[in-house]
């Protein structure tokens, strides 16, 4: 009967817990129906992914206490990004944690880390706007020569295209004969 009560809350489970379950079905000790009961397990779907997740080589881990609600953006300087992704690395990437210790969303923890793995430190650098040059002071005298240069490309651009479309015409004109 317990099989068909609603679930409202998130289950955590250790990772104790979780090796042991999987060792006892993947040793015969149990069917996953018995295993799911004797360990309090919510449902076989749950020990079946542990038993797949086991066997394809991952390291089990416990569970978390789920997924927060996303927080406000707020601002973080690098230092305070190195030090979210360290703690998150530390802590086997409790995700949960990091954003319940820093204030901050699951959702860019997240982000950090992986870009921390990919490309260091370096990942973590807030490089918005930068990839923008700024225009250099020109004088009067330049921004009209600027001005002029960027006309002609594009009367050039406009001949082109006028010549094209001449060219176009005459093929539909002899295609017509």
């Amino acid at each position: 009967m317990r099989g068909l009560e609603e679930s409202h809350h998130w289950t955590k489970y250790s990772k104790e817990l979780k090796e042991q379950a999987v060792s006892d079905y993947l040793n015969g000790l149990g069917s996953l129906k018995d295993l799911t009961e004797k360990y309090g397990i919510s449902c076989d779907y749950v020990l079946r992914s542990w038993i797949k997740h086991y066997t394809s080589g991952k390291e089990l881990q416990a569970t978390s206490r789920g997924m927060s609600r996303m927080k406000q953006g707020c601002k973080t300087t690098f230092d305070e990004r190195v030090e979210i992704v360290n703690f998150t690395l530390a802590h086997e990437k409790d995700y949960q944690g990091a954003v319940e210790k820093y204030g901050v969303s699951y959702q860019q923890v997240y982000s950090w880390v992986r870009k921390f793995e990919k490309d260091g430190s370096n990942g973590l650098l807030d490089r918005r706007g930068k990839g923008l040059e700024s225009k250099p002071n020109l004088t009067s005298e330049e921004e009209l020569r600027l001005k002029i240069k960027q006309q002609e490309e594009r009367i050039k651009y406009l001949e082109m295209e006028n010549g094209l479309l001449k060219k176009l015409e005459e093929i539909k004109r002899r295609n017509r004969r």
